[in-house]
């Protein structure tokens, strides 16, 4: 064979070959666009896979198919849904429907104007793998378009789409914070725009809507949405993806599997360090107030009139300065309804200073097993003297699992075979719920409890919790058996309406809470 023919194998060789990578390329290419997070790890070598953004992608995927035009996703801040939303997702729709026209929107121009610049800079740097280029003379930051005709409009929520037309909406945090999404001015001006301008936009023959936000109130965005239109596994529009920091039943079945206690993912750890999870979220939840805490990480929002007391009030009772005599410890249980609701198991003493100290909560969504062998470990923990367990409701099963935790926990060898047994005491409570709790919150204003400490948990049942809620608050329940167990006289008599005081009355005598020293006398928190 000659060299001029050889040669010319080789340049046959090396077009084959070049061929062949050029279709494993756009394979690849193609295989990157099943959804935007998959676009987006493909892409970005910086962009951190954690599972909840895989239940994120699918989910967008889903709109983009077509198979859920209306989409609502809540997770806490910082865990890469903004990103995955609100940047990669519109460059991933552009790059299957290159003619659509997406609107990002926000509650303010800057925060819409980032996220339509980094979508173009997606374009400009990744574009050309799917025939995605921008359109000569298109500048505007604002709003811009691609080479076949589809492009990306950044505007604030309330202006800026009168004449545009819209396939994709997102709607990326409408409201800028708690004050304004408490403002009804504000949600009302919110609410119009979302009705008279910006649906008024969609297109006929591709539309989707996608809305992330932080849940400040129930009446914001996304409530109203919900309330007007519904979700959709109750014949409703609207696809809801929640995700909080700590899975909590009361929001049904987690997308992710978790169990009640579990915490979130989170994108800079480690998705195998639970430990570091869960003490990222305990952190979250120990330095933000309760309704921050139910709106930011939970996805929960928390009214803040017509409760049972204030949350000013219940700051104003913490207190870990307090030199105080424990005279009787105590540990009370609010049994739940089988394991989904909450079973309530709280500790504390009465005092020297004739007030009732709230100093543990133990209390999570269990089973009867669960709870009566966390309530035996409390009392162990606490050198508790009695168990106190509600009259009205299963008294004798109550005594039952205690009794039965006990023994086991002797058995095992937890518990030293000479410790006593705490006596196991009933305590008749008011019927309903209300005027049950209504008494304690009374006792509470006449500063006669206070709290050894920060209980976020217990305090966003009191200060938000209502009469007509459906869940039941087993945390109000257990402290209430407990004051009233405590300090009788506080059941003996009900107020009409519930207090929404703004300090106790023997307040100006306190010393302001610090984080030394718990207890006059210890006992392990």
């Amino acid at each position: 064979m000659t060299h001029q023919a050889a040669g010319a194998l080789d340049h046959l060789d090396d077009a084959a070959v070049l061929q062949h990578l050029e279709a494993a390329n756009r394979s690849m290419s193609g295989d990157l666009l099943r959804d935007p997070v998959t676009l987006a790890r493909g892409l970005d070598r910086t962009y951190r896979m954690r599972p909840h953004l895989r239940v994120i992608g699918e989910a967008l995927g889903d709109v983009g198919r077509g198979l859920c035009p209306r989409l609502m996703i809540f997770t806490p801040p910082q865990v890469g849904k903004s990103t995955t939303v609100a940047e990669w997702f519109p460059f991933w729709w552009l790059c299957l429907f290159p003619t659509d026209r997406a609107a990002i929107t926000s509650y303010g121009d800057d925060l819409a104007l980032r996220r339509g610049k980094t979508i173009r800079g997606y374009v400009e740097e990744y574009g050309d793998e799917y025939d995605l280029h921008m359109q000569p003379g298109s500048g505007a930051m604002q709003d811009w378009q691609v080479t076949q005709g589809g492009g990306v409009r950044s505007v604030s929520v309330g202006k800026g789409l009168t004449g545009f037309d819209v396939n994709l909406l997102i709607i990326d945090d409408p409201h800028k914070d708690r004050a304004d999404a408490e403002s009804e001015a504000s949600r009302r001006a919110l609410h119009d725009w979302y009705s008279s301008t910006a649906l008024k936009r969609l297109q006929p023959d591709r539309n989707a809507v996608v809305g992330i936000q932080t849940r400040w109130h129930p009446d914001d965005w996304a409530g109203r949405r919900l309330a007007e239109e519904g979700r959709i596994e109750e014949g409703g529009r609207w696809r809801v993806i929640h995700l909080p920091a700590v899975a909590d039943s009361k929001f049904g079945t987690d997308p992710l599997g978790r169990q009640p206690g579990d915490p979130l993912p989170h994108p800079k750890i480690p998705t195998r360090d639970r430990r570091l999870l869960k003490a990222w979220w305990a952190d979250m939840k120990r330095t933000s107030i309760v309704r921050d805490w139910h709106s930011l990480a939970q996805g929960d929002p928390q009214p803040a009139e017509g409760a049972l007391v204030s949350e000013e009030l219940l700051r104003m009772l913490r207190d870990t300065v307090t030199k105080v005599e424990p005279q009787k410890i105590a540990v009370a249980i609010d049994p739940s309804g089988g394991g989904r609701d909450v079973a309530g198991v709280i500790g504390g003493f009465f005092g020297d200073d004739q007030r009732v100290w709230i100093t543990h909560d133990r209390s999570a969504a269990m089973s009867s097993a669960d709870w009566s062998t966390a309530a035996c470990r409390l009392a162990v923990e606490t050198n508790a003297a009695v168990i106190y367990v509600e009259w009205n409701y299963g008294r004798d099963m109550c005594v039952l699992a205690i009794e039965t935790s006990w023994k086991k926990l002797v058995d095992e060898g937890e518990i030293p075979a000479d410790v006593l047994m705490p006596q196991i005491a009933p305590v008749r409570a008011k019927q309903g719920k209300l005027l049950r709790a209504e008494p304690v919150a009374q006792q509470m204003v006449q500063d006669k409890v206070r709290l050894r400490g920060v209980f976020t948990d217990l305090e966003r049942e009191w200060a938000t919790w209502m009469s007509t809620d459906p869940e039941s608050p087993g945390r109000i329940d257990a402290s209430c058996i407990l004051v009233y167990g405590l300090l009788p006289e506080a059941n003996k008599g009900a107020i009409v309406h519930a207090p929404l005081p703004q300090s106790p009355t023997s307040s100006a005598s306190r010393q302001p809470p610090s984080s030394a020293g718990m207890y006059g006398r210890r006992i392990g928190k």
